[in-house]
This record gives structure tokens, C-alpha cells and sequence, in this order.
């Protein structure tokens, strides 16, 4: 199997419109998912962005983080000076290659680009071992210079090349040829950035994976590579055709929905205007609404039911709606309490949580299964990320967290805490509820009732 490397570019968005405050709280949520490389833009303001990425590097312990470069060799001398409490620095040089792009940008023939290249990659590798060359509009660029100016890059020390689609121009099989024909003739990674300019982006990615890439570059609500949709893509084909990657698919959708809101909250800064579309209208019902009216907007956040729990729904739906008005969380609420109600195929047994600022969290669970025991231990990023990895472990399978709430339904020190789980599978959503004075019990036992949901209907299959 052929391990992809995905990097993320989000916090390389062309408006830069993120605070800095924005900036540290997409990193972080970026960490969670165990992505390869987290990509940051040239430094502009040195004592800014010094400060940031210095900030970043302080929790990011997992992946690359990588800084571009290559204008000028001050810009080079920022990034090493930016990253020196980086744990795995990468110094990215980028240059354009394309004959516009270089008479434009950079006010170079091709002779004095690839002389520059080699002058400043050699540079880069002097101050980080990890060096990175992307070829800015590779794919208008005349071949032979291309091929030129990649093993000029690599005789310099780069250690992977990244080849650009910016004008997203190329269709997916003219662009795997394109990849093929450069992969095969060099000797380290070669990574691909797809313009989304005809929706072809994720396409054209898989493609070039396919003929010879072995790296991606995404981000969340850019014009390119869609992280979440990529990242489907690779867990959904990549048995088929061979390789995967190691994003933690359980945090992606949250981990993308909460960056998604950091999005938002800068295009409302900016006084963007959109349009409202149905699926982004609130749901607002009282109890004069119909069952087809109720079943619309189940239908809205994301559940396919059944006729009878459609008449399940409504009917829990009455009873609360006589009390009070019934939204969204209401709603998930009353899906997941009588919608697709099941036997257990696992009944909750015991659970220990150990958890503290100076331990890593583990979680020993302990679930029952046709009247044998079985137990899951593992270690997670606060307790109920190991809690839900545990059981994962016993049931031997890691569904898509598509979502998890908790909130008090009760007051006071001895208040109960209900969550709210919820699962996808082959594409189609399962929730489930639990109730505890622990909410960490309510998160356990949520996730068990929304599991054994999938496991009853996979069965009935």
C-alpha cells in the first residue's frame, strides 16, 4: 500500500484575511488530524509571523510545518529563523516556472530562473535540511525547461518537488500524464497542487496519485484540493487502488466544520454577501407543523428514515413541541432517542478514564458481545478521543465522527449531562444519545447506541 502525504494549505489563502488569533486556532485544529505538513505563506511582517509560527511550533508535534520562500535570500534567512523551534522544519521554495509567470514575477529569462534556483535552494539547504521545491505553474511551463529547472532544484538539495496546476487547465488523464512523465524521471516525491477552476481538483489529484504523486495539497475553503473531500477519497478508493493516508478520519468532518466556522466568521468580518440556499436556512417548527414538514427537516440534517421512524419522530416531536419550540439541536435530540431504535449488539460494561495535564489520556472499555467481555485500551487526545478510540478498537472498526455534542439537562454539581453522537456509514448518518451524571459516561454510552444502530442495519443487509 502506498502511503499519500497530505499537506494542508489553509492558512495559505490568497486574502490572508485571518487574525492571529484565527491562525493559532486553525493550526491547532489542523494537529488533530495528524496531517503530514501544515503549509504557512511567505513572511511579510517579520516579527508577526515570526512570533506566529514560533507559536504554532510550540503544539504541533506531529506534522511539517513548512514556511515558503525563495524570492529573495532574506526571505529564506526569515523562515530558518521562524522555524528554529520547529520540531520537523521545512523550508519551502517557490518560483514560478511558466514563460508568462517568470518574465511577470519574477522579471527572469530561463537561464537566469534556473541559475536563481540553484543559487537559492543550495541557500535554503545551508539553513534547513528539509527543503521543498514548488514549480509555480508547471503545467504551462515549455517541458524541457521544466525538466531543466526540477533536476537543477534537486542537484541543489531539494528533497521533494511540487508541481503546480494554477491555471487549471488540465483535464485528469492529460493531467496524470503530465505527473507520469516527470515522477519517472526523478528520484525523489513528487507532490501535486490542483487548481479547482473546472471542480476537477480532487479528479485531477487522484489521478496524478495514481500515476506516480505521492503527496497532495489541500485546504479547507479554498479553491483547490478540498482537504475533507480528498481525504473521503483516499479512505473510500484507496483499498481498491492502494494506498491510503494518516488523516484520523474520526476527527475530520468536526475538525473541517470547526475551521469552517473561523471561515465564516472572516467573510462576515469582511461583509461578504451570500446568498441563502434552503439547506443553509435554521429550522424553527412549533407544534403546528405537519409530519411532512418535520420529516423534511430531519431529512435537511442529514438522516434517511424509514417511514415508521418518521412516525416515531413526529409523534416524540408533538410531545416537545407542546412544551416549547423545537430547532435544530432539539430535533437531532428526538432522532436519536426513537429513531432506528435497536437490540444491543454491545452493552456497555464498565469503563476506566485516566486523564491529567502531566499523563497522556488512556481509556481501558469494557463492552459486552453475545455474552462475552471484550476490552479496548487505548490513548487519546483528552479523554473521550480515547474513549471512542477504545471502543473502536473492540468493534474493529473506525466510523466517520460526523459530530458530538453535550449539554446539561439538569442543574447543580449532580447535573446530568446528555450527548449526542453521531456516526456516518456508507454515507448515511446514524446518532445516538446517552445520559449520565459523567458526561464522559454520556459520550461513551451515546457512541455505543449510534454503533449499534449501524451494526443491526449492516446485518439486515
Amino acid at each position: 500500500m502506498k502511503r499519500i502525504r497530505i499537506a494542508d494549505a489553509t492558512l495559505c489563502r490568497a486574502d490572508n484575511a485571518f487574525s492571529f488569533k484565527e491562525k493559532i486556532d486553525i493550526a491547532r485544529q489542523l494537529e488533530k488530524l495528524d496531517g503530514d505538513i501544515i503549509e504557512l505563506p511567505e513572511i511579510q511582517n517579520v516579527r508577526i509571523d515570526t512570533l506566529l509560527i514560533k507559536t504554532i511550533s510550540t503544539f504541533v508535534k506531529k506534522s511539517t510545518i513548512s514556511v515558503a520562500a525563495g524570492m529573495t535570500v532574506e526571505s529564506v534567512e526569515n523562515a530558518k529563523a521562524a522555524l528554529s523551534t520547529a520540531l520537523y522544519p521545512r523550508i519551502r521554495i517557490e518560483l514560478p516556472t511558466s514563460p508568462v509567470s517568470m518574465e511577470y514575477v519574477c522579471h527572469k529569462k530561463p537561464d537566469k530562473m534556473i541559475a536563481w534556483v540553484e543559487k537559492i535552494v543550495t541557500f535554503a539547504k545551508e539553513q534547513c535540511s528539509s527543503v521543498e521545491f514548488c514549480a509555480l505553474d508547471a503545467s504551462r511551463a515549455e517541458p524541457a525547461f521544466l525538466a531543466s529547472v526540477i533536476n537543477t532544484a534537486i542537484a541543489a538539495g531539494a528533497c521533494e518537488v511540487t508541481l503546480c496546476d494554477d491555471a487549471g487547465e488540465m483535464l485528469p488523464d492529460d493531467f496524470a500524464d503530465f505527473v507520469k512523465k516527470i515522477a519517472e524521471n526523478i528520484n525523489v516525491p513528487v507532490n501535486v497542487r490542483c487548481s479547482n477552476q473546472n471542480s476537477m481538483a480532487c479528479a485531477n489529484a487522484i489521478m496524478a496519485i495514481r500515476a506516480g504523486a505521492s503527496g497532495v495539497k489541500t485546504a479547507v475553503g479554498e479553491a483547490g484540493v478540498s482537504l475533507e473531500s480528498f481525504a473521503a477519497m483516499v479512505k473510500n478508493c484507496g483499498n481498491r487502488y492502494g494506498f491510503y493516508s494518516d488523516i484520523r478520519y474520526t476527527e475530520l468532518h468536526r475538525t473541517v466544520k470547526q475551521i469552517g466556522w473561523v471561515l465564516d466568521n472572516v467573510k462576515s468580518a469582511k461583509g461578504s454577501i451570500t446568498s441563502a440556499t434552503p439547506d443553509d436556512e435554521p429550522i424553527h417548527l412549533d407544534a403546528n407543523d405537519d409530519k411532512d414538514t418535520v420529516a423534511t427537516a430531519v431529512a435537511k440534517l442529514g438522516y434517511d428514515l424509514s417511514e415508521e421512524d418518521k412516525s416515531l419522530v413526529y409523534q416524540e416531536f408533538l410531545r416537545v413541541a407542546a412544551k416549547k419550540k423545537v430547532g435544530a439541536k432539539e430535533l437531532e435530540a428526538i432522532v436519536a432517542s426513537v429513531a432506528l431504535q435497536v437490540p444491543p449488539t454491545y452493552e456497555l460494561v464498565n469503563y476506566v478514564v485516566n486523564s491529567g495535564n502531566i499523563i497522556s489520556t488512556s481509556a481501558q472499555i469494557t463492552l459486552r458481545k453475545d455474552g462475552k467481555d471484550l476490552t479496548g485500551i487505548c490513548i487519546g487526545d483528552g479523554p473521550i478521543d480515547a474513549a471512542f478510540s477504545a471502543i473502536e478498537q473492540i468493534i474493529g472498526y473506525r466510523y466517520e465522527l460526523d459530530d458530538f455534542q453535550i449539554q446539561a439537562v439538569t442543574e447543580g454539581t449532580e447535573a446530568m449531562g446528555s450527548a449526542l453522537v453521531k456516526l456516518r456509514s456508507d454515507g448515511k448518518l446514524y446518532s445516538g444519545n446517552g445520559i449520565s451524571t459523567d458526561i464522559i459516561g454520556a459520550g461513551i454510552r451515546a457512541y455505543i447506541n449510534a454503533v449499534n444502530k449501524i451494526v443491526y442495519e449492516e446485518a439486515a443487509q
